[in-house]
């Protein structure tokens, strides 16, 4: 995996302030959109997302990472909602996933 995409995924979970949440496929977005604008070629999507997020997300508010429907990481659901509970995220009426149109972050730059 690249380094710096790492790196950049991480850096972007970790601004995900108490309270919010982004998608897999969101994070990759913005990712994209920043090497773009520093002239480098966009890559990643939100697969590659997830496997950082698998493999070395432990150190950030993983749990602030949510796929499309909302849901928390399949392996990680309880804690990931304990999290978000903890934190005031606004979730679905059922209370199993993020309830997005209230909770969606996006960066300002």
């Amino acid at each position: 995996m690249d380094e710096t995409y790492l790196e950049a995924v991480l850096d972007l979970v970790d601004a995900i302030p108490p309270g919010r949440a982004m998608t897999y496929g969101t994070i990759a977005e913005v990712v994209a959109d920043r090497f773009v604008a520093q002239g480098l070629p966009a890559r990643g999507g939100a697969r590659q997302v997830g496997q950082i997020m698998a493999r070395g997300g432990s150190g950030v508010p993983w749990w602030r990472v949510v796929n499309a429907s909302g849901a928390p990481p399949p392996h990680h659901v309880r804690a990931a909602l304990e999290q978000l509970r903890a934190e005031g995220t606004p979730l679905s009426a059922d209370g199993t996933r993020v309830a997005l149109r209230r909770a969606i972050w996006f960066p300002d730059d």
